[in-house]
């Protein structure tokens, strides 16, 4: 049987673990230095455990206890090997596996306890160390905690030193390793809700296989999300309530020692009202109580939620002091999120004036009016910042894909599986040095990769991306694949960078993955991470297989009706007054070149690239529900919605012009006369002709935005606070009522303004431009100004659905030979930032 349909209705779930990489002690004064990898030092030999036993003192914690729990469980898992733990120091064995913490330890002391921790470094909370020994007694490893959570960390190091297979477990020695964390808080948003596009169908086993996953590679917070949010209150997935597994989810945590946070959104109308109050009160105690462990509670300022901040802070004293009652420890955090100016300002004054005491800290995340160093200068200094950093979304969210290009966000979406690590890597160094740490908001598996890179580097910053994707890939996927799969999803992220049309990684990348699926067992080809990657890998090829031949088919669209050019002339661009007809020249005849031409877009519509392609995404569509129920489709596996991760429905989402020129030479064939079919091609032909000394914009096109003032870019400015991005129509709300062209656009965030640069103007000449709005905020006010402020219109709505608008430009703002246009969305706005949104610009030259 061929390995790839092996996954064909397969109901099994390949649930490994995942750990965190050893580290070194640092040089000089003896500092701890974190550092990724595997054992350092050029003289490594091989020590068996493939016989070894666990010994550990008899006072170990019960959480001390799980810890040793996750080393035997998860090698056994991945060998087949079953290690036994003992109370003392066996009199024969092959090897030793000791674990605990110092103080604990020392009711083993022998000659070999003496001579593993004769020199031992000092480690900071939640630290350990990792060292080997070999000599009289037998060889031994040793894991030694500063607390409870440093034993369950070091074991996380010792899992990720060790290389297993079946029925043999090695590591390399000499080890010698220490290692403290960096950032206190490293944490991860888990929502059991159905807006996410997997968690809602996950049981009690599979949350405790992937909170000890994240456990283990050093995350040590978890967030939890009410019943009640901005969601629906059911899913056909949930196998328990969702009280019931939020109070599930809180007892895992606690059996590892994790922090318990709760995401609580504030949604009622009007806090100002003692009754609200009196009603949040009860409803938030009813889960307060429930819970077995809480330690912080977040509330956002919106999305979802638009309170007042006097009235939001007011309403979370009491909220502090009502969660008090259950868990006396517990803190509050809150956010500014989606505040205007005017609330913003408020709350900066309050927190400077009153400095309330029952604030624990102040959280930085998505639709924040303020950049982190200006949040930071505002806030009193005894308030911590946390990081809240959307990991998960690709479009329409706190760090877009930079340049990412139009055909993937047609079709692959917001949700897509999204590994960036290198983007990741990025962002976390600029961010993290402002916070305390994060909890990272996720919204389903999709972003498994990114999560890892998040916990690897807020233990080490330092740590080199590669060297945590190794880490990840052989521990996920086995020794073997350490390279591979590694370079495989550095590949993935690679395949989104730049126009797709001359991306030819996309297809390297495929060969890749297919290379590592052909020779992958068909316990490899259950893991879901490996079939999140091929998934991605088939679904980029298939796209960019989609676009070369759907392009090559408009081109021979516009071909043929270009044919029409020999019948009639068009003089001036969309000006359909000034075409003149010419003489027919013999044997041609305009229906049968619409004709023809409409018979070439239907072959292009047919969808018969690639189906090999795209028969497997569907096979592993089906391979993701049955073993993470993935839900990449609303009828077939009821996703909530398209936009929620479903993205087999657009599958064969529009990527070109087609179905518009379609709708346009179907328009032209019913028109009663040959003249006016002749207009309506010349004006589809001539739709980004500017005339004779003009320009033209399509800002939403990668590589047609020859004027936009980009900015930064994405790598410097990752939230594009003062860079141009792309947004993108998704889902489609024109269908084939719009070029593509008005599906897309250039825009800017908050207050910043988009600009457009001229030069080699026309002194003398007088210019007009032709513009078109666009956008998802399509209830926004724009501003158009030119050069210094002179201004080419107020604000004003946009027209919808948008048509072009024509304005003159000043002879005076050209007379130095350039020209800046410039807008702007209304300032002072709270939200998403979205609104000043601009898809097309002709800059045409009059006399």
């Amino acid at each position: 049987m061929d390995r790839r349909d092996f996954l064909k209705g397969s109901a099994a779930s390949a649930w490994l673990a995942c750990g965190l990489h050893p580290f070194k002690a640092g040089p000089g004064d003896g500092a701890v230095r974190p550092v990724a990898g595997a054992v350092a030092g050029g003289s490594e030999a091989t020590l068996d455990l493939s016989q070894a036993v666990i010994v550990q003192p008899p006072s170990l914690s019960r959480r001390e206890q799980r810890a040793v729990s996750v080393l035997a469980e998860e090698v056994e898992r991945r060998t087949g090997i079953h290690w036994q733990a003992l109370n003392s120091w066996p009199a024969s064995v092959s090897a030793s596996i000791v674990i605990g913490q110092a103080a604990t330890l020392e009711g083993l002391k022998s000659d070999l306890f003496e001579s593993l921790f004769a020199r031992q470094q000092a480690v900071a909370a939640e630290g350990f160390v990792l060292r080997t020994w070999t000599g009289a007694g037998g060889p031994c490893v040793a894991v030694l905690g500063a607390d409870e959570r440093g034993v369950l960390f070091g074991v996380g190091g010792l899992l990720r030193a060790l290389r297993m297979s079946k029925g043999q477990v090695t590591i390399r020695t000499p080890l010698n390793l220490s290692s403290s964390p960096k950032y206190p808080l490293r944490g991860h948003q888990l929502g059991y809700r159905p807006k996410t596009n997997s968690y809602d169908g996950w049981t009690v086993p599979m949350w405790d296989q992937y909170i000890r996953d994240l456990a283990v590679f050093g995350t040590n917070a978890i967030e939890l999300i009410p019943p009640r949010s901005d969601d629906a209150p059911d899913s056909p997935h949930f196998p328990l309530p969702p009280m019931q597994m939020m109070i599930e989810m809180s007892r895992i945590c606690d059996e590892y020692g994790l922090d318990v946070w709760i995401w609580y959104p504030a949604m009622d109308p009007n806090y100002a009202d003692p009754k609200t109050v009196e009603f949040a009160l009860n409803e938030w105690g009813q889960v307060f109580r429930a819970l077995p462990r809480i330690d912080a509670v977040f509330v956002p300022g919106g999305d979802p939620g638009h309170t007042r901040p006097r009235y939001l802070l007011a309403l979370l004293e009491k909220q502090t002091e009502n969660l008090h009652k259950y868990h006396p420890k517990g803190k509050v955090w809150i956010s500014p999120q989606s505040f205007n100016q005017e609330w913003l300002s408020e709350f900066y004054q309050i927190l400077q004036k009153d400095e309330p005491s029952w604030l624990a800290g102040v959280v930085y995340g998505p639709q924040n009016r303020d950049d982190l160093p200006t949040l930071r200068k505002q806030i009193p200094k005894q308030y911590p910042i946390r990081l809240y950093p959307d990991i998960t979304h690709s479009v329409e969210c706190q760090f877009p894909v930079p340049d990412w290009d139009t055909a993937y966000a047609y079709t692959e979406g917001r949700e897509v599986i999204n590994p960036r690590p290198e983007g990741s890597a990025n962002i976390f160094r600029r961010d993290a040095p402002y916070s305390t740490g994060f909890l990272s908001y996720s919204e389903g598996c999709n972003d498994d990769v990114n999560k890892i890179v998040w916990s690897a580097l807020a233990w080490d910053p330092e740590a080199k991306v590669i060297d945590v994707l190794r880490d990840y890939s052989r521990y996920f996927m086995g020794d073997k694949y350490a390279e591979s799969f590694a370079q495989g999803l550095l590949s993935l992220e690679r395949n989104w960078r730049g126009a797709l049309l001359s991306n030819e990684n996309v297809y390297i990348t495929l060969r890749q993955f297919q290379a590592m699926e052909d020779s992958a067992s068909p316990h490899d080809l259950l893991n879901w991470r490996f079939q999140q990657a091929l998934y991605r890998a088939y679904y980029d090829a298939y796209i960019r297989s989609r676009l070369l031949y759907e392009t090559e088919i408009e081109n021979q669209v516009m071909n043929k009706l270009e044919e029409i050019r020999r019948v009639g002339v068009r003089s001036y661009p969309l000006d359909i007054d000034t075409w003149a007809p010419r003489r027919r020249t013999s044997g041609l005849d305009v229906s049968a070149i619409l004709s023809e031409a409409q018979a070439i877009v239907e072959k292009g519509l047919s969808g018969s690239v690639s189906q090999d392609w795209r028969s497997r995404i569907l096979e592993l569509g089906e391979a993701l529900y049955q073993s993470i129920r993935m839900q990449l489709s609303v009828e077939r596996y009821q996703a909530e919605a398209v936009s929620r991760g479903a993205n087999l429905d657009t599958l064969e989402a529009p990527i070109t012009n087609l179905p518009w020129l379609r709708r346009r030479i179907r328009q032209a064939r019913a028109l009663s006369s040959e003249q006016e079919q002749m207009k309506a091609v010349q004006e589809v032909l001539n739709w980004s002709n500017p005339g004779p000394g003009g320009f033209y914009d399509d800002l939403g096109d990668l590589s047609r935005q020859p004027h936009l003032v980009r900015g930064l870019g994405g790598a410097e400015d990752p939230e594009f606070r003062a860079s141009a991005l792309v947004g993108f129509d998704y889902p489609d709300a024109f269908g084939d009522q719009a070029p593509i062209s008005w599906k897309r656009w250039a825009e800017s965030l908050f207050d910043a303004p988009l600009e457009l640069h001229y030069t080699d103007l026309d002194p003398r000449a007088r210019y007009k431009v032709l513009v078109v709005y666009s956008g998802d905020v399509p209830q926004a006010k724009i501003r158009m100004r030119c050069n210094d402020n002179t201004e080419i219109h107020p604000f004003m709505h946009k027209p919808w659905p948008p048509r072009p608008l024509e304005f003159d430009i000043p002879s005076e703002a050209t007379a130095g030979g350039e020209l800046t246009l410039i807008w702007n969305r209304e300032p002072g706005l709270g939200g998403n930032g979205r609104g000043c949104q601009v898809a097309e610009v002709w800059l045409i030259k009059g006399g």
